[in-house]
């Protein structure tokens, strides 16, 4: 997902799970801020490098990838973007190496997200936009895993962008290319994904790399062959996704906040927007790279309240000069970042699984 769902769409759902605009507004920012957070920015404002909740490209390009590396790069995409579904799933007729990968790929409503907003509740507000960051992304980044993995990752020519046209869909090819530096080209379903390239763990195989940033669209619909599904036709609809993700985030955070008493699997705030099924369904359908201008729109329609840009570096100052940087807006979001990277590096390794690593 991208700044339009972590921080408008999260602000909408905080205000609509009943938080105040200021509050609202603070777990957008630490929502946002998980796709931010690299070790040259904390190494900018002297944070501690293991609170890193992802990388930049030139971090990626330096990365090692034997063992060590490999591991430290699980931990942060499999922790915070890429939250495995099942780390028990079970493979007819493969070794541990690929059952290991297999199980890290990620999915909505594993165990693993119930221990995600369990492990928010009662905490700052920092730590409850970091659940919604990892809760949203299972279900924009499902099919995937945070490891490189040519197998696991990969897609081939049979790629379909799927139109709704009567009661069915109209199927049209999607051409991959490697633009970088030109935009995704929607009205000709011509989208940029990473190089193909053979080995098994190169970095161009790391998450959706090779779907380029389709899962990240709320609007779109495809179609592909997934090779760990044993090439079987799988098809990914995420208007139907992204309204889930936002309802199920919804109901996490009246969890968190007290309103209910558990937070289960398979369960979504419907009634809570119910009275902007329409509003909520045109935001998500619209086809446009980035969706931030209508999300705030809404969330401001909701608050009352304007809705300040995301700025990076909105709270550097405060984290810098304080003599007790813990109490500081980015100790706090440090805190939970690093509290939440050990319960899901200590679930993988309890389940046999060494790609992660162990806890620090």
């Amino acid at each position: 997902m991208q700044e339009d769902f972590h921080y408008y769409a999260t602000y909408c759902a905080a205000f609509l799970a009943g938080y105040n605009h200021e509050e609202s507004l603070s777990v957008a920012y630490s929502a946002q801020f998980v796709d931010l957070c690299t070790r040259t920015l904390l190494a900018k404002i002297k944070g501690p490098s293991d609170a890193a909740t992802t990388q930049m490209q030139l971090e990626l390009m330096d990365a090692r990838t034997d063992l060590v590396g490999l591991q430290d790069i699980t931990r942060i995409w499999s922790s915070f973007h890429f939250l495995p579904k099942d780390l028990y799933a079970t493979k007819q007729k493969c070794g541990k190496r690929y059952l290991d990968k297999y199980r890290l790929i990620c999915g909505p409503n594993g165990d693993l997200v119930v221990r995600t907003v369990e492990l928010a509740k009662g905490k700052p507000l920092q730590s409850v936009g970091i659940a919604m960051h990892v809760l949203a992304d299972t279900w924009a980044h499902s099919n995937f895993a945070g490891t490189p993995s040519l197998v696991i990752n990969n897609t081939n020519y049979y790629f379909y962008e799927l139109f709704p046209q009567g009661d069915g869909y109209r199927e049209v090819p999607i051409t991959f290319v490697h633009r970088t530096s030109t935009p995704d080209d929607l009205e000709n379903s011509v989208y940029t994904n990473s190089l193909y390239q053979t080995s098994e763990n190169t970095i161009m195989n790391l998450g959706h790399g090779r779907a380029g940033h389709l899962p990240d669209y709320s609007f779109i619909r495809y179609k592909y062959l997934p090779a760990w599904g044993e090439y079987e036709e799988l098809i990914k609809d995420n208007p139907s996704d992204y309204i889930k993700a936002f309802t199920q985030m919804i109901q996490a955070m009246k969890y968190i906040r007290g309103d209910i008493d558990t937070f289960a699997k398979n369960e979504y705030d419907m009634k809570a927007v119910e009275p902007y099924m329409d509003r909520l369904k045109n935001i998500i359908e619209k086809r446009q790279v980035i969706a931030c201008d209508d999300w705030k729109a809404w969330g401001e329609e909701l608050s009352g309240q304007p809705i300040e840009d995301h700025k990076i570096d909105k709270y550097f100052d405060e984290y810098t000069k304080s003599s007790n940087k813990n109490e500081t807006y980015l100790g706090r979001f440090i805190r939970g970042a690093i509290a939440h990277k050990g319960m899901v590096i200590k679930e993988i390794y309890q389940s046999g699984n060494k790609l992660a690593g162990v806890v620090k």
